[in-house]
């Protein structure tokens, strides 16, 4: 076989990995940013701000409490004697001010009268020893069921009313309806279920793609064992090479790297001898690439950020792609490109700043991840009593996007180890 037939069966093999390894990339980056605006919708609804720091949300417990306390109430035989004491202590002050009324002195003719008309026919200490019977009479009537109804409308109305003067910020209740209305749904059950499933499955096809892309890359290893001795198939197989470090390293700087979740998952307490319970409370979410993290450290205007994000930038998006171009200039370009020794620096002598990638990850992980700081702080928010218990949760996780930096990390020091060998049989020849 002829070397023009061993490049075109190599291209053939190669070509469609690199068409697949752009569209994973592709669809990793545009899944990413469905899932994180979902999730971040998702954690604005369920912020904390609108669940167990909500008046408005405390005010829909407290209605839904009281009510269940009047559906239950029932006088016991103590309190119906001492809600009847009360009522003839009430009955009899009526009939003492109603009889010194009658009493008082009448000046005109018309008045005198009437005063005498009653006299003759009210006596008042046949009514006083009526008193207990009205007082029993009207006890009755509030223990009927219609009557405790009235009760509970009169007592709900009034709760309303004060609801309506109690309430959270205008802004906040608006921006959740509007997230409610975006999903098309009624309530928040629906949209947390709704979301969480969505946001599960688009999870899973992020790590299936991701895998898919790690595995292509591992694919060009064997290739390179296997042609190792075909010296005249090396530039095009490095080109290619290079090319598909340059898809994985774009996919691992716009993907989300990691996704920090701190979260109250369940909050619980008795309130009037009912249970209310407070669930997945969202602290703090974020889920940001390199190229996003870069973007805000740069635009914050303080120096100490805008260092951090420099070396970012540096260290994990122009010393990479510089890397990458140097090492094809190297191998395929010409004499003077060869032996420029800003070329040649990034492309044969800047192995041992190949760490540097991985040192930059560390920065970033250091920078915004703090996993095991969060694990520690917010268990201090676990406990429970008899009455009183909360859970709290750290839901930060790696995402593609630090897998696939990490794969291009590893790719480029085979690269950069290829070259070495290429330049060394090279000069051997």
């Amino acid at each position: 076989m002829n070397p023009r037939l061993h490049q075109s069966i190599l291209a053939f093999l190669t070509i469609p990995l690199l068409v697949g390894a752009v569209y994973c990339s592709y669809k990793i980056y545009t899944l990413s940013k469905e899932r994180a605006a979902l999730k971040t919708d998702y954690s604005t609804v369920n912020n904390i701000t609108y669940g167990l720091l909500s008046v408005d949300a405390w005010k829909d417990h407290l209605v839904r409490i009281i009510s269940n306390r009047i559906d239950d109430f029932e006088l016991t035989p103590d309190q119906e004697k001492l809600m009847k004491g009360q009522i003839e202590t009430v009955l009899h002050a009526v009939i003492d001010k109603a009889d010194t009324m009658m009493h008082q002195k009448r000046k005109t003719l018309k008045g005198k009268v009437r005063k005498l008309i009653i006299n003759a026919l009210v006596n008042e200490k046949k009514i006083h020893a009526q008193v207990p019977a009205f007082a029993q009479t009207i006890v009755n009537e509030i223990k009927r069921s219609e009557n405790k109804a009235k009760l509970k409308t009169l007592v709900l109305s009034k709760i309303e009313d004060y609801g309506s003067i109690t309430y959270d910020s205008a802004n906040d209740v608006a921006r959740m309806d509007v997230l409610l209305n975006k999903y098309d749904v009624a309530d928040l059950a629906t949209f947390n279920q709704e979301l969480e499933s969505r946001s599960e499955d688009l999870r899973a096809d992020l790590y299936r793609l991701a895998i898919i892309e790690i595995l292509i890359v591992l694919i060009f290893p064997i290739l390179w064992f296997f042609l190792i001795k075909r010296k005249y198939l090396h530039n095009q197989l490095f080109t290619t090479s290079l090319v598909l470090a340059l898809i994985v390293l774009v996919a691992g700087l716009t993907a989300p790297m990691i996704e920090i979740d701190a979260r109250i998952k369940e909050m619980s307490f008795l309130l009037l001898g009912e249970k209310l319970a407070f669930h997945d409370q969202i602290i703090f979410f974020q889920s940001k690439s390199i190229v996003d993290v870069v973007e805000i450290l740069m635009s914050t205007g303080q120096w100490d950020s805008i260092i951090v994000g420099a070396l970012i930038l540096i260290f994990s998006i122009v010393f990479p792609i510089a890397k990458l171009v140097c090492s094809r200039l190297h191998l395929a370009g010409s004499s003077s490109w060869r032996n420029s020794k800003l070329i040649r620096f990034f492309a044969l002598k800047s192995g041992k700043w190949s760490m540097a990638d991985v040192y930059v990850v560390a920065i970033f992980m250091a920078y915004i991840g703090f996993k095991s700081i969060l694990d520690n702080q917010l268990n201090h928010l676990n406990f429970k009593t008899n009455s009183l218990a909360s859970i709290s949760t750290n839901e930060t996780s790696l995402q593609p996007g630090f897998l696939l930096f990490i794969c291009f990390v590893l790719f480029g020091l085979l690269l950069a180890s290829i070259l070495e060998r290429t330049k060394r049989d090279s000069q051997s020849a």
